[in-house]
């Protein structure tokens, strides 16, 4: 055994003096290591070699607290954006079973939902994004290494396999793109015993049953709102406010939706602790801090949507002095995705100051590949990136929110229309339209240009979509009145807004 050992130790000095004396010769085994296999990273890498740069990409899945394993895609693929929104989807699917009736469609016997075939159907789906992101990492001949990469030096990766066993690479660059896991609150005992994450809802072979949701993020919100849509049981336990970050009022209309929706709230409540009870069911207690009592109750399911922490402990970054923001533990970045050391950069949800959005780290990822290439000198950029929020009624944005423009330019500098509207799906279906709205902010003085722009309703993600490419050429409400809206359409309703805040007049839309 000593033996055996002394051989090992003396094979490891010979690995990292061939990586010593191939760092003094200036070579590499690669022009690009990337670290980290999610959307942003696979996007680099796939660039980056189209461009002509050896590359290779690390990808490696730590088991969630209860045992949830994926496979290649990162979090958007496996447990975020594509599960998140076929399960909003499944849920929408059951209002539109009701709305039918009233459409003239005639359903026998009860419906119900089955979340073993849903979420089976689901998972296969994610699987073959699985297999297919690997597949087209080989036809653009990028290394793929299920290995979980740190750094030794500013130029050498380590990686390891699920069975211990060691690589080292070289590489001129690395990149960092390796996002971020879920958060387990620290101070409620029970919590990681009894309950799962985002990183676990969409693996589960059976229904969550009566869940308890404890968080206000947009996840937070999705969630609850999908698994109300599919008929469970569900709350939503809020510390204080919901979708911190966005617009407050904006915010509202869509939890008001989901209360009316059926979703339960537990207002201004903080989770004590979590029990489970000899028979099988989670007790959970915590407290209102506004009326300063206690409460309990059971739940088959608990469901933490608390935030998310930077996959950044285990990569080694203070080996080689990359800079990491002492608050969040994001690294620190540039315009242009470096670090603090020349050649390591990083992007996506693991740079501190970023949107935590998939788009955002795909763009900044080819763009960074492009550079580093030396085929473009392009940044990303950052402002008026669109996203929506994929609750019952759905919240997309692009810009600023109404609070952060007053910030910026002065309440009396800004000025706000808006109009509360009635999509025609609704109509004959008798549902309640009265949270769906439009938020159009712009400069008050000169050509009066967009600063943000919002929208509750159906679809509001496909509707987003196409006026940020507005904002993005810096479109004027001028622009906006002149543009002939589709009828009848939800979008229409956002180029005929007319009625200003300051007027204090009706803005309810009544007709053409």
């Amino acid at each position: 055994m000593a033996a055996l050992c002394r051989i090992r130790h003396r094979w490891k000095r010979i690995q990292y003096l061939h990586v010593f004396t191939r760092n003094l010769a200036g070579k590499c085994d690669y022009d690009l290591v990337v670290i980290g296999g999610g959307s942003g990273g696979l996007a680099c890498s796939k660039e980056a070699a189209q461009l002509g740069l050896k590359v290779a990409v690390l990808d490696y899945v730590e088991p969630s607290a209860k045992g949830t394993r994926w496979g290649l895609g990162g979090t958007c693929v496996n447990v975020g954006c594509i599960p998140k929104k076929l399960m909003h989807q499944a849920a929408l699917l059951g209002a539109a079973v009701k709305d039918a009736q009233k459409y003239g469609w005639q359903i026998a016997g009860t419906v119900c939902h089955d979340w073993t075939t849903m979420a089976e159907a689901v998972q296969n789906h994610v699987k073959s994004l699985n297999w297919g992101h690997r597949v087209q990492l080989q036809d653009k001949k990028v290394k793929y290494l299920n290995l979980k990469g740190s750094l030794l030096d500013e130029h050498t990766v380590r990686g390891v396999s699920k069975a211990g066993k060691e690589t080292i690479l070289t590489a001129k660059n690395i990149v960092i793109a390796t996002g971020g896991r879920p958060k387990y609150p620290t101070n409620v005992p029970g919590a990681v015993e009894h309950g799962i994450t985002s990183d676990d809802i969409f693996w589960l072979q059976k229904s969550p049953g009566k869940t308890l949701v404890v968080g206000a993020s947009y996840v937070a919100l999705e969630c609850a709102g999908f698994l109300t849509g599919i008929g469970l049981d569900t709350t939503l336990m809020v510390r204080s406010i919901a979708l911190r970050g966005f617009d407050r009022q904006m915010a509202g209309l869509v939890t008001d939706y989901m209360e009316a929706y059926g979703t339960k709230f537990a207002w201004n409540s903080i989770p004590k602790r979590v029990d489970k009870l000899s028979s099988g069911v989670l007790q959970v207690t915590w407290t209102n801090t506004e009326m300063g009592c206690e409460h309990k109750d059971t739940y088959d399911s608990v469901l933490w949507a608390v935030g998310r922490a930077p996959e950044s402990k285990a990569l080694g970054l203070n080996k080689v002095g990359v800079q990491l923001d002492e608050a969040t533990q994001k690294i620190v970045v540039g315009a242009d995705e470096s670090t603090s050391v020349p050649n390591i950069f990083a992007f996506g949800d693991i740079s501190e100051g970023r949107p935590e959005l998939t788009p955002t780290a795909i763009k900044a990822g080819k763009l960074l590949a492009r550079r580093l290439a030396g085929q473009s000198a392009e940044l990303m950029n950052y402002d008026n990136v669109a996203t929506t929020v994929f609750t019952p009624l759905e919240y997309g944005c692009v810009g600023l929110s109404e609070e952060e423009a007053e910030r910026r330019h002065g309440e009396d500098q800004i000025e706000v229309y808006h109009a509360f509207y009635r999509p025609l799906e609704f109509t004959v279906a008798e549902r309640d339209a009265s949270q769906c709205y439009i938020k159009v902010i712009c400069e008050r003085g000169g050509d009066q240009k967009i600063l943000g722009l919002h929208l509750t309703g159906p679809n509001a993600g496909e509707v987003m979509q196409g006026f940020s490419l507005g904002l993005q050429c810096g479109a004027t409400y001028h622009q906006l009145l002149q543009t002939v809206g589709i009828h009848p359409t939800c979008a229409e309703e956002v180029v005929k807004v007319h009625i200003t805040k300051r007027s204090g007049l009706e803005p309810t839309v009544t007709g053409c």
